[in-house]
């Protein structure tokens, strides 16, 4: 007996769930696509905006300078612990309750954290977020991953995503000048409830109810060792950039991490319901693709950091005019965005596109490298910062199209909770690794110039910028190169396609 399935889309529950293939009716898919895109630029902005508010933070809720980098460390480190934990959590109970759950916990987060009277209140505000942002962002790019499978469609949809994702750290910069210059540093915070609740409204209209699969116990063991091993790696991180990497607290952290996230790995091969399903890096192309967005973010945070070092210190900008100022990259991430998941992703796949954006990127930061003293936004940044934004979207949102093709249902949220880990580790140990070196490059230059006065300062600082460029120019070339070698010839598999292969091979017998 055969069955004709038109005007809907065959969805094929995981074997484990124990579910039968179901006929859904077709979702407002556009209309998902715009509440993805609130959340993921909410997770992304965030990420940048308070930074922008925290010297008027610092002043209003009277708390020093040395507990200042913890509004940033207390949302780093739960969201980059709790992603993988997060992303199973949208296939368990379904990616549209997981949606709102997100939003919803960020939005109210955010209300706590705008009211603060005390530095404690906002770092347990902050802390929520960040939980709150590991169960939205896998949640949000799963969503996207199992609603958009025609190949024309999906590819909009990931150029869209992706630009969202790589240029929502530029929004977040804007905003936050704008509305600590003539708002308050709490509306930072405020702007979320205005994107996160019409975003929850719309996800429950739009946004259909996937499978679920609650009667699969949990992978416990897996969720400790690799919540864990993210904490320490994070934290770790962290205390490097502030206290140096031979301090003891950085060196106990990393090494933990690194046993917890071998444990993980000897965990996931053990158990029968793995956290990570260990196959999902171990394919070429995700493995790749997840490489590619590490070393994105490693660079992009690296840029972000000293250019707005640069453009506030030297060129006296403010903060206001230094996120306008970065406008140019974001417009070419979105352009070259668009170019490679549309019209070179059908044609020729990521193999060839991703290097060559992450060469263009490469080239970007080398002729930032060639920033001097007296240097100007005109002649000096502004086409270096054009030629990273392509590069970055030439590299980024090919890996991040990628990095989901091709895995199964049951797993589109944790394999979309490693897009968002890949962003976060390589976010931290850009910061980190690339501020040690600009330090390192700083104390050198004023130690070969025997009277350290005003003017050797700010020589040195410049000279530290470049050789942190530099290095960051590098590791896009080593990216490249290691991308070229990992990543497989030809057009990668549509995300769903074994899933609807065997729901019509089911619906057929």
């Amino acid at each position: 007996m055969s069955n004709r399935v038109t005007g809907y889309r065959v969805e094929m529950a995981s074997p484990r769930s124990g579910s039968s293939p179901t006929a859904v009716p077709p979702t407002p898919r556009w209309s998902v696509l715009a509440v993805i895109g609130v959340a993921q630029l909410m997770v992304v902005l965030d990420i940048t905006i308070v930074n922008i508010a925290l010297p008027s933070a610092q002043d209003d809720l009277g708390f020093d300078i040395a507990s200042r980098p913890w509004v940033i460390t207390a949302y780093s480190l739960a969201f980059g612990s709790l992603l993988l934990l997060g992303g199973r959590l949208s296939d368990r109970i379904g990616v549209r309750r997981t949606l709102i759950i997100g939003l919803l916990g960020f939005a109210a987060a955010s209300a706590v954290g705008g009211v603060a009277g005390g530095f404690a209140m906002l770092i347990t505000a902050r802390a929520a977020q960040g939980v709150f942002a590991a169960i939205l962002a896998p949640a949000a790019l799963s969503t996207l991953n199992i609603t958009f499978t025609a190949p024309k469609d999906r590819a909009k949809a990931f150029a869209v995503f992706s630009a969202i994702a790589a240029s929502g750290a530029v929004v977040g910069l804007l905003l936050g000048g704008a509305m600590t210059e003539w708002l308050s540093w709490r509306w930072c915070l405020y702007v979320n409830m205005a994107l996160a609740l019409p975003a929850a409204l719309g996800a429950l209209i739009v946004v259909r109810a996937s499978p679920t699969q609650r009667r699969v116990k949990l992978d416990w063991p897996g969720a400790a060792a690799a919540t864990g091993g993210l904490f320490c790696l994070v934290y770790g991180l962290s205390h490097a950039e502030s206290h140096g990497w031979s301090a003891l607290l950085t060196v106990v952290m990393l090494a933990l991490s690194a046993v917890l996230i071998g444990v993980f790995v000897i965990v996931e091969t053990q158990v029968q319901t793995p956290l990570l399903p260990l196959k999902i890096i171990a394919d070429r192309n995700r493995g790749g693709a997840y490489l590619t967005i590490a070393i994105t973010f490693c660079a992009m945070f690296a840029a972000f950091l000293f250019l707005t070092y640069f453009m506030q210190r030297d060129l006296r900008y403010s903060p206001l005019a230094t996120g306008v100022a970065f406008l140019p990259m974001a417009v070419g991430i979105g352009l070259a965005a668009a170019l490679a998941n549309t019209f070179l992703m059908p044609k020729v796949g990521p193999r060839p596109i991703i290097p060559i954006g992450m060469v263009v990127a490469a080239a970007g930061m080398a002729w930032l490298g060639e920033l001097e003293v007296g240097a100007t936004y005109r002649h000096d940044i502004l086409g270096p910062i054009v030629l990273l934004g392509i590069g970055m979207g030439l590299a980024f949102s090919p890996a991040v199209a990628t990095a989901t093709s091709g895995v199964a249902t049951a797993d589109a949220g944790v394999a979309s909770a490693m897009v968002n880990t890949s962003q976060q580790i390589g976010g931290t140990v850009g910061t980190a690794a690339l501020s040690t070196i600009f330090t390192t490059a700083l104390t050198r230059y004023i130690d070969n110039h025997r009277s350290p006065t005003r003017a050797v300062a700010e020589a040195g600082a410049v000279h530290g910028y470049t050789v942190a460029f530099y290095i960051a120019g590098l590791l896009f070339v080593s990216g490249a190169v290691l991308t070229a070698l990992i990543l497989r010839s030809g057009r990668i598999q549509n995300v769903g396609d074994s899933d609807v292969s065997a729901s019509s091979a089911s619906i057929r017998s």
